[in-house]
């Protein structure tokens, strides 16, 4: 939905309910929750600033809304430590421009700033508005399940850094909703930024996630769409497993110590226009096995990477445990020391249509200038799996016996093991565009006249 239709939408919606209620004006002297339950549908019940003392349960199809003077969230909801912040136990609920704070620790009963955890009449809870919040606590952000047509947006979520990663809650969590839209959050500290499970139809869209296990992390969902959000500082900027038809776009990740994106059984998803850059393990963290990987590949098929940019990472991309019938192309892989790393006994092309991938390391030539290579591009050969089966061959990588073996395997092909093929390798990125292509002419070009005018002047 367009940014500005929901926009509308979401005011026409406020207007149609407040139509039938009135505005409540709350102090910090008054008994909030007395006023939430004496509150009726369609009410707004606004905080003036000040500290707002304990665990809060919303039962009425009502907005609570802080308040916003001097552009400051002063409205301050404080749980003292532990439980729930705020509980929802209705439908058409509004959380707007809050500040809440202190809310338990205790993982197991789901301790959460918001909480919207069970049905309403049997049904999902139906249009739950969670917007322009800042949340600071132990436990989980925001908790939705059971939901649906939910809107999550423009929030600020922070974890405690303090805390083991494993013991802190996830910035957001959405199970078993549907058709809901979360965008344009910030979560930071927490163990997950955004956790999707057993959820359909939804749409995750601009947010920014950062100092966290996982930015994004998928289980058991479909029919999503997770478009231009902003990972940076992660063990892996997206770890999507056991979902499928996935549409994975125009997103980024950056500095993730692990994987760019894991992808653990998934199944007839498109992953296109992503940005992977610098995914390295630290040295303090290496162990055998662990390299950094742009993308991870785990017993996934059926899908398609296509117009990725992966970026100086230890290993491009590492297919293995049965990954096939994927289509790779027009993917840019740059500055990584191992390209591919593919492990199976089928050979793959990675190529459709005559268009395959830009690869840093090609030193082939474009002679009718297509710019299409003319000679075939295969990362890998059989030295190359052996090191993959034996790790400690690393250290016998440049004597002369690896040599001969390869110089013997390129040949002899037939001696060749499967492996991945390019037949259409690109000559240029296909993430530069002409106009980036201009602009970097014009800038070697006025650089070069600078120098030649210093010269001169010399």
């Amino acid at each position: 939905m367009h940014k500005k239709l929901f926009a509308y939408l979401l005011l026409f919606t406020a207007i149609s309910l407040s139509a039938n209620g009135k505005t409540i004006t709350v102090s910090p002297k008054d008994n909030l929750q007395q006023v939430l339950d004496a509150s009726a549908d369609g009410d707004i019940v606004k905080l003036i600033a000040g500290h707002y003392l304990g665990n809060f349960v919303i039962a009425k199809q009502i907005t609570l809304r802080g308040s916003d003077e001097g552009g400051k969230q002063g409205s301050i909801i404080d749980a003292q430590g532990s439980g729930h912040a705020l509980v929802l136990k209705n439908a058409h609920i509004t959380i707007d421009n809050l500040n809440i704070i202190n809310w338990g620790d205790d993982l197991t009963e789901q301790n959460s700033g918001v909480y919207s955890h069970e049905k309403v009449n049997h049904k999902k809870a139906d249009g739950i508005v969670i917007s322009n919040n800042t949340l600071s606590g132990s436990g989980f952000g925001i908790w939705l399940n059971h939901v649906t047509n939910a809107k999550i947006f423009n929030n600020k979520v922070e974890g405690n850094p303090t805390l083991r990663s494993a013991d802190r809650g996830n910035g957001i969590q959405v199970a078993n909703v549907t058709h809901s839209y979360v965008f344009e959050n910030e979560t930071y500290n927490t163990r997950d930024g955004i956790y999707v499970i057993s959820s359909q139809n939804n749409l995750i869209e601009n947010n920014v996630m950062h100092d966290l296990r996982y930015g994004i992390h998928y289980m058991y969902s479909y029919d999503n769409t997770v478009q231009g959000n902003t990972a940076y500082s992660t063990r892996a900027g997206y770890a999507l497993m056991s979902s499928r038809r996935l549409i994975i776009k125009g997103n980024k990740t950056t500095d993730s110590e692990d994987y760019g994106f894991l992808l653990n059984f998934i199944t007839e998803s498109t992953f296109e226009d992503n940005y992977i850059k610098d995914v390295w393990t630290k040295p303090e963290n290496k162990v055998l096995g662990r390299d950094g990987k742009g993308l991870f590949v785990y017993n996934s098929g059926y899908n398609t990477i296509k117009n990725n940019y992966i970026d100086t990472t230890e290993i491009g991309i590492h297919l293995t445990a049965g990954s096939e019938k994927t289509k790779v192309y027009s993917n840019s892989f740059i500055n990584n020391p191992i390209q591919v790393k593919y492990v199976s006994n089928k050979k793959q092309e990675w190529s459709l249509d005559g268009k395959g991938n830009y690869w840093s390391n090609y030193l082939g030539w474009d002679m009718n200038g297509d710019s299409i290579g003319d000679v075939i591009f295969e990362p890998n050969d059989g030295i190359d799996q052996l090191v993959w089966q034996y790790p400690e061959m690393k250290m016998i990588m440049d004597s002369p016996v690896i040599l001969i073996l390869r110089w013997i395997q390129k040949e002899f092909p037939v001696l060749k093991p499967p492996g991945v093929k390019d037949s259409f390798p690109l000559m240029v990125s296909p993430f530069i565009s002409l106009s980036d292509e201009h602009k970097i002419k014009n800038k070697k070009l006025a650089s070069g006249t600078e120098v030649l005018a210093q010269k001169v002047s010399e």
